[in-house]
């Protein structure tokens, strides 16, 4: 099995969002058994066991995904840098989560990647699907 990570600032939002959404998408291509995803936050206000945010569990169930508030808890990953160790792919919202991650030494030699370099990378993908839909 492998493990995807996904990282914000405090891990209540957008890797939840990220997260639930992977989730979903793994399970709809019978993937879950095989990929683990999991989040948490890097930011000095993280803390373990924050519900997540009630925008992130509102935009989430208009994508069919019903998050109670305990489903996911928030994970501070400067108190648990094991769940950094256990991570086969490592993504984050941001370049200073990505740096902020980077002093975790559990961090090394992982792959980690920015959200935003991921887009980038898949435009020219997305572009080409666009056209093929007109």
């Amino acid at each position: 099995m492998k493990t995807v990570l996904f990282v914000c600032h405090a891990n209540t939002c957008r890797s939840v969002m990220a997260q639930a959404l992977l989730e979903k998408m793994l399970a709809e291509r019978n993937g879950r058994a095989r990929v683990r995803v999991r989040s948490g936050g890097v930011g000095h206000t993280a803390r373990d066991g924050m519900i997540p945010s009630l925008d992130a569990r509102l935009l989430l169930r208009e994508d069919g995904i019903h998050l109670t508030e305990t489903a996911i808890l928030s994970t501070d990953l400067r108190r648990h840098p094991e769940v950094v160790a256990a991570a086969d792919l490592i993504l984050t919202m941001t370049a200073r989560q990505k740096l902020e991650l980077a002093a975790l030494p559990e961090s090394d030699g992982r792959p980690v990647f920015e959200i935003k370099r991921c887009l980038e990378l898949s435009l020219d993908r997305l572009l080409v699907t666009i056209a093929l839909d007109r």
